[in-house]
């Protein structure tokens, strides 16, 4: 039988994300309302100005542009505190935002301009020059291409969003109206770790869902509480749970545009932070980095943790060193993204599960057979609910294998569920090392190695090993400052590891030392990189064995 949340069934309001942003009857908060603030520069945005400044960009969009329903706005910046008002103003002119990592190089981006169908997009001054050439590939006119943040184009060629604007009162500029269930807010594209990455449309209802979602599970929050955001809100992960759900609720936050360990630390101590959203390698730093000594983080009340697996080892590390406490939830583009989150009292308890499946969600548990397994056995998870997306862009086959006609998603995460509703997520399916029939799942061996006190950071893969026929599990690992790479540190590895482990989990690929372990902006190892990079050795020369 699926499992059903543990919680009550919620209403999802039929409105779109400007309705239950900003004409809701039932805030508890003012317009004076502090929800957006730069650490370094002190300018933000009270809850009024955000809105004003989106009508603002939306009417403009209308008036200098001609903005039609369901045009596509590109993003590509860095975290900035005007991003949000960028976001809600092409809502509010019924457009649709694709928001782009900027790290992507001039062919990645331009490929997404192309794959979405984008009419603008908007960036920053050091971002310009990818800009302008992904822009010419994919056929977007150079005065559509407009900035934000603080930086101005010094020879004038590119205006600031702020100059796109309206002062026409007339009722052809009114806010568009939108189908909520049909109309998309937002095109993300997936990290991509595979292949090209895949464009997951997500509606106006997809998203009103998953903020509703959030706001009555996440009932710890207030008003009072400070978030710290280096989450790239170009990432769901980012633009739901902290953009949306912040204004939703009335929370500052204090918006950093990329992750530094000293700034990071730096920030929580200076402006009190409550609560922080982070991934696991941050959790890892914390746990392990010199810097973190120096700073007073005991306001932090609580941490969240997403994207990826995060193990008992590590937040063991964390809370002995730090006293922090860490819970974790679970999510993927595909829903929004959240789709469980652990109770803030469980954070210790239920270590290592992702919590409790969220109001007016359904899920099961599958076999390779995709037939359905037991509660307590390891399983695909599937999952369905209002906040499961409409599907992928331009790909009607990638759709049809992510979901079933009976409106399932299909994961491609391994876990399992336990008699209290807690789910555990142990893997992805395509990334399980087959050892002669036995699945090992890489996380859970780099939780283990992670606890080793000569490892800074780690990264398992699994390899074929002709003389056994089989993948193996490998080690990539980044030692300790100080500690000295080499065969015996090697072999000291693998033995430890495999006192600790079951005798299909051994290391029988080895450890290969590296300087860094290759992960997207939302803290995923990329494994693809790594089994690039090891092809490339063996290709060099011959295969050490053990």
């Amino acid at each position: 039988m699926p499992a059903e949340s543990n919680y009550p069934a919620i209403d999802i309001p039929n409105i779109g994300l400007w309705d239950l942003l900003f004409e809701r009857k039932d805030r508890s908060y003012p317009d004076s309302q502090l929800i957006f603030r730069d650490p370094y520069t002190s300018r933000g945005y009270t809850y009024g100005q955000v809105k004003q400044t989106a009508s603002d960009f939306g009417k403009g969009l209308k008036v200098q542009w001609d903005w039609q329903k369901n045009d596509v706005l590109a993003l590509f910046t860095p975290n900035n505190i005007d991003t949000p008002a960028v976001i809600w103003g092409t809502h509010f002119a019924g457009g649709i935002v694709s928001p782009a990592n900027p790290g992507y190089t001039v062919e990645e981006l331009a490929f997404q301009l192309k794959d979405s169908g984008a009419k603008a997009i908007v960036t920053q001054v050091p971002q310009l020059q990818n800009v302008l050439a992904a822009a010419q590939k994919a056929g977007i006119p150079e005065d559509r291409i407009i900035l934000l943040g603080d930086q101005r184009d010094k020879e004038s060629r590119f205006k600031h969003f702020t100059s796109i604007r309206s002062t026409s009162g007339t009722a052809r500029y009114r806010r568009a109206k939108v189908d909520p269930d049909n109309d998309l807010a937002f095109i993300v594209y997936s990290s991509g770790t595979t292949g090209h990455p895949k464009g997951v449309m997500l509606s106006h209802r997809n998203i009103v869902a998953n903020v509703m979602q959030l706001a009555n599970t996440e009932t710890n929050m207030s008003t009072e509480d400070k978030i710290l955001a280096f989450l790239p809100f170009f990432h769901i992960y980012g633009l739901t749970c902290i953009m949306h759900y912040s204004m939703y609720s009335g929370i500052e936050v204090v918006v950093m545009p990329k992750f530094a360990i000293e700034d990071w630390c730096r920030i929580v101590q200076e402006e009190r932070i409550t609560f922080g959203y982070v991934v696991p390698p941050v959790v890892l730093l914390l746990s392990k980095h010199p810097a973190v000594e120096k700073y007073d983080l005991s306001s932090l009340r609580m941490m969240n943790s997403g994207a990826a697996p995060l193990t008992r080892e590590i937040v063991d590390a964390l809370y002995q060193r730090t006293k922090l406490k860490v819970k974790q939830g679970y999510g993927l583009s595909e829903t929004s993204p959240t789709t469980h989150s652990q109770e803030w009292q469980d954070w210790e308890t239920k270590i290592g599960s992702v919590g409790l499946m969220l109001p007016n969600m359904t899920a099961k548990f599958m076999s390779p057979e995709e037939t359905e397994v037991p509660v307590g056995d390891v399983g695909e998870l599937w999952i369905k609910g209002p906040n499961v997306f409409k599907g992928y862009l331009n790909n009607p086959e990638g759709t049809k294998n992510a979901l079933t006609e009976d409106n399932y998603f299909k994961t491609g995460d391994v876990g399992y569920l336990d008699k209290d509703g807690n789910f555990y997520i142990t893997d992805r399916v395509k990334e399980l090392i087959k050892y002669k029939g036995f699945q090992v799942p890489p996380a859970e061996l780099e939780g283990l190695l992670l606890s080793n006190d000569k490892i800074n950071d780690v990264a398992v893969i699994g390899v074929y090993r002709e003389d056994m026929a089989s993948e193996v599990p490998l080690a990539y690992l980044v030692p300790k400052q100080g500690v000295q790479a080499g065969p015996q540190l090697e072999k000291e590895i693998v033995d430890w590891l495999a006192s600790k482990v079951a005798n299909h989990k051994r290391l029988r690929g080895g450890v290969k030392f590296t300087d860094a372990i290759p992960k997207s902006e939302s803290g995923k190892i990329l494994r693809r990189k790594l089994k690039v990079q090891h092809q490339e050795e063996v290709a060099k020369g011959p295969k050490a064995k053990l």
